[in-house]
């Protein structure tokens, strides 16, 4: 079986390390907010090229927290795409704020800023620049619309660990910058993870306290908070596979490679890296012709692939909205997430591929 994406190889590549990493923890008999998760912290600050890291326990609490102590709240409005994972637009509405959906451009599949300028008004308080899979959206020029417009920029990095813009890493760039340590990200823990990054101690010193009740350091409180750790144990697990998280996005651009070289047909269209910006590949997302046979003849062949994403989130109920989104909405009908990952052997992708130019050439 050939899987879109393999948390366990994460694991095996480093098996000795990350059992010799839990081991360490077990016997400290600290668990949480403990040496492990300051020096990963700090690690990871370095690696994005920031001030101050600070961990939380998931993405989505990262995007949360993040919006909370930047002021958002009740009658706020907030910029973001609808093709996105759930994560970014379930953040917004968890802070009372009021999610606005901006359609994403056609060759990179990130939001639209002329779009997103026309969106703002006098409401509007931030937006979320979604680095989606692995692609670095246009921020310079969400940069100019914040400061014209005075919003903040939100950069949701989840699926864009390593990726960069302009000699810049993602997530150093706008106001702050949230992550994901979902197991089957670039970076990923053994459960689940995330951190917020930024430049501005204040607002570092704000979440850090929000992340855990409020507290100060005498376990005081000016402001309620929440119970939002990342635990040493995970910690521990991240900053050994930091340590190679450069060579394998190396890697993935290798199979992002061999995809682009291979699948130059009619019947497919190759995903884009946009000018002065380093893929990360996170995923490997083609648009595609009869996409759902193709997907159920692959599966037949034992070739897992996925949907990221199903359906853009202004088209569910729970978070559905009659914003009308062209470019969105020509795209989910077509889109399909290939096999790609460390570890992922090429005698593997070449079938993937070869796989793929039969179906097409048999004219399913």
């Amino acid at each position: 079986m050939i899987f879109q994406a393999s948390p366990y190889h994460q694991y095996k590549s480093k098996k000795r390390q990350i059992q010799s990493a839990i081991k360490k923890v077990l016997l400290s008999g600290k668990y949480i907010l403990g040496t492990e998760v300051q020096k990963f912290e700090n690690e990871f600050a370095r690696y994005i090229g920031v001030k101050k890291a600070i961990s939380c326990a998931s993405g989505t609490d990262a995007l949360y927290l993040a919006l909370k102590q930047l002021g958002i709240g009740p009658d706020d409005e907030i910029l973001l795409p609808s093709h996105t994972a759930l994560a970014t637009v379930a953040a917004v509405k968890m802070t009372g704020a009021k999610p606005v959906y901006v359609d994403i451009k056609s060759n990179c599949y990130t939001i639209d800023p002329e779009k997103a300028l026309l969106a703002c008004n006098k409401k509007t308080k931030a937006l979320i620049a979604v680095h989606i899979y692995g692609q670095s959206c246009d921020m310079k020029k969400l940069m100019q619309i914040a400061r014209v417009k005075k919003i903040k920029i939100i950069e949701d990095c989840a699926q864009a660990i390593g990726s960069i813009y302009k000699k810049k890493k993602l997530g150093s760039i706008g106001h702050v910058g949230c992550f994901s340590f979902f197991p089957t990200k670039n970076l990923g823990a053994i459960g689940d993870g995330g951190c917020i990054v930024t430049n501005n101690k204040k607002l570092a010193n704000k979440i850090k306290r929000f992340r855990q009740y409020g507290w100060d350091e005498k376990r005081n409180t000016k402001f309620p908070g929440i119970n939002s750790r990342l635990d040493e144990l995970q910690a521990a697990i991240l900053r050994i596979k930091l340590r190679r998280l450069s060579e394998e996005n190396l890697e993935r651009n290798k199979q992002a490679n061999l995809y682009k070289k291979k699948l130059k047909i009619k019947n497919i269209i190759l995903p884009k890296v946009c000018k002065d910006t380093f893929h990360s590949f996170h995923l490997f997302v083609i648009q595609c012709k009869k996409r759902d046979k193709l997907v159920k003849y692959l599966k037949s062949k034992n070739i897992m692939t996925a949907l990221h994403y199903r359906m853009p989130a202004h088209l569910m109920a729970g978070y559905s909205s009659d914003v009308k989104l062209p470019q969105t909405e020509k795209l989910y009908k077509k889109i399909l997430s290939l096999p790609l990952y460390p570890g992922l052997k090429k005698v593997h992708q070449l079938k993937v591929i070869n796989k793929i130019l039969n179906f097409y050439e048999n004219k399913n």
